[in-house]
């Protein structure tokens, strides 16, 4: 069973920078393609970035991108996302997501397969 930590939330101020680990682990054939995604108060859960479980080209959503940047730590076995420019508008709820199947476009919350328990993020003045 792949299990998903997430780590490296915290309470920042505007203009700060934060970087978010993924711990990825129990994974036995392949390796998962990895999404970020967040939860805003009072929001629906959004797609924020995604990386294939083979590297190669990344995905963002509009609103994050030019701002954060998903990548992997083959050493450590995580899939970090480096955040710039934080503003209040990301204070959310952060959480990693791992699938198998990639019939589905990588913003479709129901493709995913696994998921972490999430770490706040709080971008305050």
């Amino acid at each position: 069973q792949v299990h998903l930590v997430e780590s490296g939330g915290g309470a920042v101020q505007p203009g700060s920078s934060l970087k978010l680990s993924c711990e990825v682990s129990g994974y036995t054939d392949s390796y998962p393609d990895i999404g970020w995604f967040r939860q805003g108060p009072g929001k629906e859960r959004e797609p924020l970035a995604f990386l294939y479980a083979g590297g190669g080209p990344t995905y963002y959503a509009a609103s994050v991108k030019g701002r954060f940047t998903i990548s992997r730590d083959n050493v450590k076995k995580t899939v970090n996302l480096q955040m710039n420019r934080l503003t209040p508008e990301d204070t959310a709820i952060y959480y990693c997501a791992g699938r198998k199947s990639r019939v589905q476009n990588w913003t479709s919350l129901d493709s995913y397969d696994y998921w972490g328990q999430g770490t706040q993020v709080t971008v305050g003045s």
